[in-house]
């Protein structure tokens, strides 16, 4: 029998389990839903309405689902035991959860109740204030995913030219879920080259292991055959 014959038959269940793990990866860099937010921040003037953009891909509808918007970076009073962060905006049971909201925030804001069937959940803010500058978070505690969350900023300059209230600028949209951003697409390159990569390099290291283990069998035993033909 050839160094090859015995290379493949005895690494074919190897073989096996690489293909059957390369498919498993890849079935979930490609189906994976995943919250997406904006990477610049977004910057209005004060008594502006503003859209925060937050979206799910692919497309997914989370009508039936726990949508929270909150700002991460407000912390509840150390000195209150009963103190809590509130939400910003808290979508449950297919409606807004009013009683849960930070009193700053009500009947500020409201989600594209219509368009969240498509996964949009951008938020949106009315009459925006200094006082609205931060951070803020929109998570779906229940989605099966590992990106269960996005984080957009927003900004609000004195400085920055007022926009009309009854038409949004073009930075301000609605995002459509549809639409890939360029930072998105970039990442999820990133995520199927690093795995092309780490399969590509785990095959080099199985097919090397086992060609080499079978050689080392194969000299091993020519070497035994010539030992026993020097005997006799």
């Amino acid at each position: 029998m050839s160094v090859y014959n015995s290379f493949f038959e005895d690494s074919s269940f190897l073989w096996t389990s690489i293909l059957c793990s390369a498919f498993s990866v890849w079935t979930l860099v490609q189906g994976e839903v995943l919250v997406i937010g904006s990477n610049l921040p977004i910057i209005a003037a004060p008594g502006d309405d503003v859209i925060l953009p937050c979206h799910l891909e692919p497309m997914f509808d989370v009508q039936g689902m726990t949508v929270e918007w909150s700002k991460p970076d407000l912390k509840p009073n150390p000195s209150d035991r009963l103190s809590r962060v509130e939400y910003v905006h808290l979508y449950r049971d297919r409606q807004e959860v009013p009683d849960m909201k930070m009193a700053s925030y009500f009947r500020r804001t409201e989600l594209f109740m219509d368009d969240m069937k498509h996964g949009n959940i951008s938020l949106k803010i009315l009459n925006v204030s200094e006082e609205d500058n931060g951070r803020y978070r929109c998570f779906i505690p229940k989605l099966r995913s590992r990106v269960k969350s996005a984080i957009v900023e927003l900004i609000v300059d004195p400085n920055f030219a007022k926009t009309s209230t009854t038409e949004t600028p073009l930075h301000f949209q609605t995002p459509d879920p549809q639409d890939v951003t360029p930072a998105n697409g970039r990442s999820r390159v990133s995520v199927v080259a690093v795995v092309i990569t780490f399969m590509s390099v785990l095959v080099v290291v199985a097919f090397s292991a086992c060609f080499s283990r079978c050689l080392h069998q194969k000299l091993n035993k020519l070497s035994e055959g010539k030992t026993t033909q020097s005997q006799v």
